[in-house]
């Protein structure tokens, strides 16, 4: 097939745009993953060959040391920073509830002894080994979390080998297709002492997909268990997939119509991937060779640029600003230049609605989480902070990190929360500005010609200040020569030493030196 017949086939001319394709790009460093919706970018993952990839890996540790105040415990794991596993997440969840279950065969379950955190430090001394699953990366200064509730997701499944109990995903809502599923789950041999959750992308699935799913899970749970019963600790017992073998895993679903890679070599592998669990999946993907970078081919490149702007503009005309701080992360949406509409309540409506379909969009798209809020522009009627709301909610269900949305106050905020799991993409993409340390901002000149000025006053009169050498910025200096000459040349008569001045372009704009004009010392403040 010729390059511009399967240009055509995917969707690149405008009357094919439509649909969702998976768009993979393979280079030396990093792989980067795009999902795109009728044209538009609606997810967006990068891994580097450097990434540890350890959200989801199992490890054999070894508990350093317990922490009774935190009531949590530090295990070495292999890496340099220890992890953090609190209490809570130590307690075997099989013991402890807290989901729907799924009795099957109407057995009654035997009852056994409940742990508490009291009973964790007895249950893991210091020294003692423990089998964990990170469940969050490191981010900043801190370690990866920690859990002993080990869970195996597969394509359909999610295998919990300590843990006894049956559920369904609460994503899937239809109580029809719940039974079904209920039903299904009743046929499946799940070892003794096990259980399993049906993911979202169960629906209409029959009992062929589950039963060859479950016997993958087992498989590698079987690794597992040897890693653990033949390596010393701290040991890798099971690692999270690459971004490929993820996205095989966790997007290539039935609703997905393309998998477009330009690596012949990958695309291969996601074929042998994706061959023992559908053979129709493994149909979708394709090698595409185009002349340029994939992304700049697909017009994917431009839009992740345009995503990741702190000011970003709605199709209505309104914008959104997007500020990530130490504590949360702040959106603002504005009318902008959505004028248009004589119905200003309408409008300032319709204005909030896109900025919540774009705001959930965004979340996904740089992979920030924690705690959110939204300034919605102010809406009079409960009727349209309700609209606000449901939308949030509608786009929020296509989020795999778990979210939630709060109801709009009376301030007209909107308070949520998005799990975090790793650092957020711009902490991956960018290092902090060495120049203004991550502030955004620098001193004016004004600022540093009047804090120079200060310190010279403080300076006269001092006993063995003599001639003075100021270096200052080259921007700095072109100010204390132009407005500010006469305030220095008075300084100067106060002072019975010399001042000359000096331009260095490597300074920081910030940074002021006074040095001993005798013996080139600079003088400390």
């Amino acid at each position: 097939m010729s390059l511009k017949n399967l240009k055509r086939m995917l969707g690149l001319s405008r009357e094919f745009n439509q649909g969702r394709k998976l768009v993979v790009n393979c280079e030396k460093l990093e792989t980067r993953m795009a999902m795109v919706e009728d044209g538009v970018l609606e997810e967006y993952t990068i891994e580097r060959i450097n990434d540890d990839r350890l959200v989801g890996s199992i490890f054999k540790g070894r508990v350093k040391n317990i922490e009774q105040g935190l009531k949590a415990m530090f295990v070495d794991i292999g890496f340099e920073k220890n992890a953090f596993l609190h209490f809570w997440d130590a307690i075997p969840a099989a013991l402890d509830g807290g989901m729907e279950e799924i009795q099957r065969g109407g057995r009654p379950k035997a009852k056994k002894k409940r742990i508490t955190s009291r009973d964790i430090p007895s249950i893991y001394p210091a020294g003692s080994e423990v089998l964990i699953q990170v469940t969050k990366g490191p981010i900043g200064t801190k370690g990866p979390r920690v859990t002993t509730n080990i869970s195996l997701p597969g394509r359909y499944l999610v295998l919990m080998p300590y843990n006894e109990q049956f559920g369904i995903s609460r994503k899937v809502d239809d109580p029809k297709e719940r039974q079904r599923l209920r039903k299904i789950m009743e046929k499946l041999t799940v070892p003794e002492g096990m259980g399993v959750i049906m993911r979202t992308v169960a629906t209409g699935k029959r009992l062929r997909h589950f039963v060859r799913d479950l016997s993958v899970l087992l498989e590698d749970w079987q690794a597992i268990e040897n890693a653990k019963a033949n390596k010393p600790a701290p040991v890798c017992a099971f690692q999270e997939p690459d971004l490929v073998g993820r996205s095989v895993r966790d997007f290539l679903t039935e609703d997905v119509d393309e998998v477009i890679c330009d690596s012949e070599e990958t695309a291969d592998r996601m074929r042998e991937l994706a061959a023992p669990i559908s053979k129709r999946s493994m149909r979708k993907i394709h090698h595409l060779s185009t002349p340029g970078p994939i992304f700049d081919e697909l017009g994917i490149e431009k839009q992740i640029a345009d995503a990741f702007h702190r000011q970003v503009w709605l199709k209505c005309g309104g914008y959104l600003v997007i500020d990530e701080t130490e504590a949360m992360i702040t959106v603002d949406v504005n009318t902008g230049r959505n004028r248009g509409s004589k119905n200003v309540e309408k409008m300032i409506t319709e204005t909030n609605v896109e900025a919540a379909e774009e705001v959930a969009r965004q979340l996904r798209l740089r992979n920030i989480g924690g705690l959110v809020v939204v300034d919605f522009i102010d809406m009079k009627g409960r009727k349209d902070q309700q609209a606000v709301y449901r939308a949030m909610k509608e786009r929020l269900k296509r989020d795999k990190a778990k979210t939630q949305v709060l109801h709009i106050s009376q301030l007209g905020l909107m308070e949520m929360t998005r799990q975090r799991l790793h650092e957020s993409l711009s902490d991956t993409l960018y290092d902090r500005c060495p120049y203004c340390s991550g502030n955004g901002k620098i001193k004016s000149t004004m600022s540093m010609s009047v804090e120079l000025q200060r310190t010279l006053t403080g300076l006269i009169g001092k006993q063995g200040i003599g001639d003075l050498v100021i270096v200052v910025h080259p921007e700095v200096m072109d100010r204390l020569r132009s407005e500010d000459s006469d305030l220095l040349v008075e300084l100067e008569r106060r002072h019975t030493g010399r001042f000359t001045f000096r331009s260095d372009p490597t300074q920081h704009r910030e940074q002021i030196k006074y040095l001993d004009a005798a013996g080139g010392e600079e003088i400390k403040l």
